[in-house]
């Protein structure tokens, strides 16, 4: 294979180029969804009530919108116009029910106040698209020109446009600076100026065929698309500095500087070490796959191909990109910063017994914080952006000015009769939390016959098959308040249906609660057996995989932890990413360290020369990988403004600079430590044993 690719490297140029065509057609035809909440499993009621909305009564989105300082007939003007917009399926404010030439005498005051406060009125838009639908996003960001600044857009549909906006803003500038930082770092640290040049040329046609890939999946999530080339960047670039590191090693021992033969061996060394390190990073993403709710399949997917493609690219794009340009190459050497880590090694190793005792010292705060960081996270989607957007204006004049924190809406049978849901009614409004219940009944009472209603304000809450009741709710999502309503909700209408059905965004991010805490210790462990399980592979051993694990898995426990004692509040999806993404991105530091160490020892060295000599050649490539990991994803977590993209950029980064000075500190203690166990639990190591080892 690395004769065919040595002697055929243009070729392989030239079918890199042609691939990123379609790779470049492929990524711009493939959706972006912007709606964490459509991840939820089809069987879950909350999807079952929005497929049943959709189909009975032609809504999926809506969006509640409120309008200042208009007069009545200006008012009614913006509501037609509203009606107008593609995709708007129906308009319902108080002069709706007037226009409609219902009895003034039959409308409760009641129903006047939840649609007027003040200067401020209310008008609650339906569309017939789903929440985050492209025609929903399209008619949001339509209604707003339309109101010209008269109307503010509240609900997941608004939240989902101004996202939108602000991702396809931010998401170029993303792959700029982290290409940009990435790159200063190989420059200071590596030995060449052109190489890390070849290195990002190599990697970026990878991430773009990476990224067209992806339209065989119909769309990806917001996350994913904003992160898989940061992460794709930042993970595999290891692969790309061994491959070099290699074949300068191969091109100074050739006597003739043959450089075709130098980087047939370098890509043969390169393929049976890259290939035992990506493993555990490919599992770490599988092992997200396994998770309930669908976006840990959406990111696993992409990261796994992504981090098989980033190996592809080391072994054939960038051998070609080198070779082509070797003469060039030649002329650009320069010396890296980093110093001989010769002294620092024997520190580490003269003073281990005191660094294991900080280790153990370290742990049991460290796992404190991670807990309690995974117990404290935000579940409210809508916190995840700026709370100066439009949205989030529309969302806090809502609660305060309207006492409107959320919007549930119910599906009932419409056989049940006008007394019965009558009865159901009244008993909503008990519910604690519960301003206002909204329905036929609710307007008309036990009285009045439902005949008096025109044809197309029955329609609007009345099907064949279901009846919609809506409840405004003065509790906020993602609250043990909300929790309670919720079921008190289900409990009520159950009564009267058992086949009813809840919709809302807070029932959904409940349903979402429920499954992603189960979800997280399913992937937690997954990776860990599977990575355990590799390593044990890689390091023919038994003991090994858990001394690895243990201190790749305590840097994450100091990272995590930390967020709980820096006070930092997270989205419910960054422990699990983080902890998947640090364990199998940081845990070829220590698997290069461990080998090393064994082939010391193997060698005929004690086990503290074994140690020194792991530490000092295995520093330098554990400081360029983190720092690359570090510079790709620090100016993202600046720069962004959705915090859920800023918070996993910033762990991650994080992440590095404490796995670069755990692994190193923490690691070879434990070896020196545990040699006795290691070599009477790793295959080839037993003889060892009859040694007089130190």
């Amino acid at each position: 294979m690395e004769k065919f690719i040595v002697k055929h490297r243009k070729l392989i140029l030239i079918l890199a180029i042609l691939l990123m065509v379609p790779s470049i057609i492929g990524f711009l035809n493939t959706r972006v969804n912007y709606d964490m909440l459509t991840y939820l499993p089809d069987k879950m009621e909350t999807v079952q009530g929005q497929e049943e909305l959709l189909e009975s009564f032609g809504k999926g989105g809506f969006s509640m919108v409120i309008t200042e300082d208009l007069p009545e007939a200006e008012q009614a003007k913006l509501e037609e116009k509203f009606r107008q917009i593609p995709h708007v399926d129906t308009v319902l404010g108080y002069g709706t029910l007037h226009d409609n030439d219902i009895p003034a005498q039959i409308l409760p005051e009641s129903i006047y106040d939840k649609f007027q406060k003040g200067n401020e009125s209310l008008i609650a838009v339906f569309f017939d698209t789903s929440t985050s639908a492209d025609e929903t996003l399209d008619a949001v960001m339509k209604i707003r020109e339309v109101a010209d600044g008269h109307a503010y857009l509240s609900g997941m549909s608004a939240f989902s446009a101004d996202l939108k906006k602000l991702c396809q803003d931010e998401e170029l500038f993303y792959v700029i600076i982290a290409a940009t930082l990435a790159l200063l770092v190989m420059l200071a640290f590596l030995d060449n100026w052109l190489a890390p040049v070849l290195f990002l040329a190599s990697i970026g046609v990878m991430i773009v065929i990476n990224l067209g890939t992806n339209v065989i999946f119909g769309e990806i999530s917001y996350i994913t698309k904003a992160l898989s080339a940061i992460l794709q960047l930042a993970v595999t670039m290891d692969y790309s500095i061994f491959l070099w590191h290699t074949y300068r090693e191969y091109l100074d021992q050739d006597k003739e500087k043959n450089h075709e033969r130098a980087m047939e061996k370098a890509i043969k060394a390169a393929f049976v070490s890259v290939f035992g390190g990506s493993a555990t990073t490919v599992a770490g993403f599988l092992a997200l796959c396994f998770m309930t709710f669908g976006l840990g399949l959406d990111l696993g997917l992409v990261m796994a191909k992504g981090v098989v493609l980033g190996v592809i690219g080391s072994v054939t794009v960038l051998p070609a990109l080198i070779l082509t340009f070797s003469n060039v190459v030649e002329k650009l050497d320069h010396k890296s910063i980093l110093p001989d880590f010769t002294g620092l090694s024997q520190k580490i190793v003269k003073f281990f017994p005191a660094l294991l005792i900080i280790f153990v010292a370290i742990i049991p705060p460290a796992v404190i914080g991670y807990i309690n960081t995974n117990n404290d996270v935000y579940y409210t989607i809508s916190d995840s952006l700026p709370q100066d957007m439009e949205f989030a204006v529309a969302n806090k004049k809502l609660s305060e000015n309207f006492g409107m924190a959320n919007v549930h809406m119910t599906l009932t049978s419409s056989s049940l009769d006008q007394n019965t849901v009558y009865n159901m009614t009244e008993e909503l409004k008990n519910i604690p939390g519960i301003k206002t219940v909204l329905n036929l009944e609710s307007i008309l009472g036990t009285e009045v016959p439902m005949d008096i209603l025109p044809g197309s304000i029955v329609e609007v809450a009345r099907s064949d098959k279901w009846e919609l009741t809506i409840l405004i709710s003065e509790y906020h999502t993602a609250t043990d308040e909300i929790a309670t309503q919720i079921k008190d909700i289900n409990t009520t209408i159950k009564k009267y249906d058992e086949h009813a059905l809840l919709v809302s965004e807070s029932s959904s991010t409940q349903d979402m609660i429920d499954l992603t805490s189960v979800d997280f210790q399913v992937v937690n462990t997954i990776s860990i057996i599977a990575i355990f399980i590799i390593i044990a592979i890689v390091t023919k051993s038994v003991s090994l995989p858990f001394i690895l694990i243990a201190v790749i898995e305590s840097a994450i426990f100091i990272n995590l932890g930390l967020c709980h004692f820096l006070g930092e509040r997270l989205a419910f999806i960054t422990p699990i990413c983080i902890s998947t993404i640090q364990l199998g991105a940081t845990i070829d530091y220590a698997i290069l360290m461990t080998t090393r160490y064994k082939r010391e020892r193997l060698d005929g060295k004690d086990k503290k020369q074994a140690a020194i000599i792991a530490l000092k050649t295995s520093i330098p490539s554990i400081i360029i990988s983190g720092a690359v990991l570090f510079a790709a994803t620090i100016g993202v977590a600046v720069y962004s403004r959705a915090d859920m993209i800023s918070s996993m950029c910033m762990l991650m980064a994080r992440g590095a600079v404490i796995s670069i000075v755990v692994v190193p500190a923490f690691l070879a203690p434990m070896l020196i430590f545990t040699d006795p166990l290691i070599i009477r639990t790793t295959l080839g190591m037993k003889k060892l044993i009859k040694e007089n080892h130190k």
